[in-house]
């Protein structure tokens, strides 16, 4: 089907073409990268800019000898076919497939995991230095997008490695204008005067001439102060005063202008920096036109470029967040939201076009969007500050420091809480409920419906002390009505019974509360009894007494979360029944104590038995075995 990619088994046989042959190279992958996720949907805008990017690493260094690490790993696509797994990338995010991120078991290419952002920089950093002391011959390279640029850990990371003498080539993938595009003659000069051989071993004999002393530091001022004045409009000037030498821009969809650079770099040493600017979604017309829908569009047809988009029946958990978020802030003026780069995502973006004043978008920047929040509530406001799950992992010390222990009315709404489906373990939210459970003075809780959801953000907007944590999961919702409701002020650890049974009580939180009603159907049809259930709703604090009582009625009890059974739900209450010296059976459902590969979210949830057939299963198999002990 492909005259050139059907033959790219393996880097080196990339190497074997002329640039005129890597340029019909590059047209094909692109084409073959839509064919394959117009059908099994993946990050595609971002990929669809970084081909050539890729393609020349491959052609100018040696991988896997040398080092290639990836940021978020957006971007990765074409890394991966043209890395022995062409025929593999039809498997792409699907269960037993490979991974939509770079994954070092998967691949020997594959040199550093990504999945969240601003971590190649210093992944890349820790490569070369290893390189460095056990004496390899290697070559790193990180690519880092000018998104993943905003994040703490990627300055963290350059403000090390410019201090360093580490041999590390940083690219800089600008596909959004952020920093000036390259301009005229000045830019193309410098480019191709700073990456000259002449020119670097002038500059070394100088360097080496000049000592470790005074008149090299004034020295290196001055070329710094010269070059910054020269390159300060193409975004130079910052990373050459961390020390780095900066180089470029460049255009990241040239493939001759990139090997040619990339030939030059790759004989200097020492920290660099190439900036690039490529097309997101470069070479297919509609993810050009509307980069931020054609990130993820889903299915769609490749040659008409239409989106085929399923219409739930019930509103998505971040749709009701939206809507609900600006309700409250059209009741009180103090209601503002925070979101690091996820307004879409999370529903925020109804508060950006509703109230654009009292909307923060603060780049990926978790860490920040916390103590900025803290910084708001502490002048008086009352922050909404929406993270998907999985990173606020990263503001785990934020939310303890900033908020939790100054008080700080704040409340943190996590968006895909549990399992996500496709994305997989590097996405997964399950791990909230047990991690801020031990925070003192923090609120945790998680909504069965819409309608709770509602309540708990009300009721967070009434707490005058934080944080007052809200997770939920991705996708659909319950189709509960909502919106014409009043509100309701939820008390925090005040459950619910939701249904009065006997022999087992399930206790579940979230929307596993609204699955084991529906298996309680299933089990008094197959087993002539319905079980108690309680949506439990805040596991902290959490209804002690409702707890209780249901421990002291009933022989078992068995409890559903979709987040992690280590010191979730299951713990919270198999503590709670120690304390109080009950030694009533207990069955937890939730997520192993494992990594939960990629799948469909439906699978992972069927997988980990907290689906309606799971928890009706596990009752039935409790039940059975007691009638089994009880005839012995």
């Amino acid at each position: 089907m492909y005259k050139f990619l059907d033959n790219i088994n393996a880097p080196e046989d990339l190497k074997k073409l002329n640039i005129s042959q890597l340029k019909d190279l590059c047209s094909e992958v692109r084409d073959y990268m839509i064919q394959c996720c117009a059908v099994n949907p993946g990050h595609l805008g971002a990929s669809l800019g970084a081909v050539e990017i890729i393609a020349a690493i491959h052609y100018v260094f040696d991988l896997p000898k040398d080092k290639l690490v990836f940021d978020v790993g957006h971007q990765a696509y074409a890394h991966k076919i043209l890395t022995g797994r062409r025929e593999a990338f039809r498997t792409n995010r699907t269960k037993d497939g490979i991974s939509g991120f770079p994954k070092r078991a998967e691949s020997k290419f594959d040199a550093f995991g990504a999945g969240h952002s601003s971590t190649s920089v210093s992944a890349a950093l820790g490569l070369a230095e290893s390189a460095r002391i056990l004496g390899k011959d290697e070559k790193v390279v990180a690519v880092i997008g000018d998104g993943a640029m905003t994040g703490g850990l990627a300055f963290e990371g350059l403000n090390n490695a410019g201090s360093s003498k580490a041999d590390i080539l940083i690219i800089l993938n600008d596909n959004d204008q952020s920093i000036d595009k390259p301009t005229g003659a000045i830019h193309n000069y410098l480019l191709k005067i700073t990456t000259s051989g002449r020119y670097n071993r002038f500059k070394k004999k100088v360097w080496d001439k000049l000592g470790e002393g005074w008149l090299r530091n004034k020295f290196q001022k001055w070329t710094i102060d010269t070059k910054s004045n020269l390159v300060r409009k193409s975004g130079g000037a910052l990373f050459e005063a961390l020390g780095f030498r900066y180089f470029g821009p460049v255009d990241g969809n040239d493939i001759e202008a990139l090997t040619n650079t990339l030939q030059r770099l790759r004989g200097l040493h020492g920290p660099r920096i190439l900036h690039v600017h490529t097309l997101k979604g470069k070479g297919y017309a509609p993810a050009e036109k509307d980069p931020a829908v054609w990130h993820a569009p889903g299915k769609f047809n490749p040659q008409t470029g239409e989106r085929i988009i399923k219409h739930a029946d019930t509103p998505r958990w971040q749709d009701v967040f939206g809507d609900v978020l600006v309700d409250l802030a059209k009741r009180d003026s103090r209601v503002v939201g925070v979101t690091p780069a996820m307004a879409s995502g999370c529903g925020m973006s109804a508060l950006e076009t509703a109230m654009p004043e009292r909307f923060y978008d603060v780049g990926i920047e978790e860490e920040h969007a916390v103590t900025f929040s803290a910084g708001l509530a502490a002048g008086g406001l009352r922050p909404f500050c929406n993270i998907y799950s999985s990173f606020s992992q990263r503001a785990y010390d934020q939310i303890i420091h900033d908020v939790a222990l100054q008080q700080l009315p704040v409340v943190l709404c996590f968006d895909r809480g549990g399992v996500v489906g496709e994305d997989g373990p590097t996405h997964h939210g399950v791990f909230d409920l047990a991690a801020y459970r031990c925070v003192p003075g923090a609120v945790v809780c998680s909504p069965r419906n819409e309608l709770e959801l509602k309540n708990m953000m009300y009721s967070g907007l009434r707490s005058t002390t934080g944080p007052y944590i809200i997770r939920y999961p991705r996708g659909g919702a319950e189709g509960t009505p909502y919106k014409e409701a009043p509100y309701t002020e939820l008390t925090p650890g005040k459950g619910e019974l939701l249904q009065k049974g006997e022999k087992i009580a399930i206790i579940g939180i979230g929307h596993c509360s609204s699955r084991a009603m529906e298996a309680s159907a299933l089990i008094k049809e197959k087993l002539g009894f319905a079980p108690t259930v309680i949506d439990i709703r805040y596991i902290k604090p959490m209804d002690e007494e409702l707890v209780l009582e249901a421990a002291r009625t009933h022989g078992h009890i068995v409890t559903v979360e979709d987040g992690c059974l280590t010191g979730g739900l299951n713990g919270a209450v198999a503590e709670l029944l120690e304390r109080n010296g009950l030694h009533t059976q207990l069955t937890g459902l939730g997520i192993p104590d494992r990594f939960i590969g990629q799948d469909t979210q439906k699978a992972q949830r069927a997988a980990c038995k907290i689906d309606k057939d799971g928890i009706a299963e596990t009752v039935e198999n409790i039940f059975s075995k007691k009638v089994l002990e009880n005839k012995e």
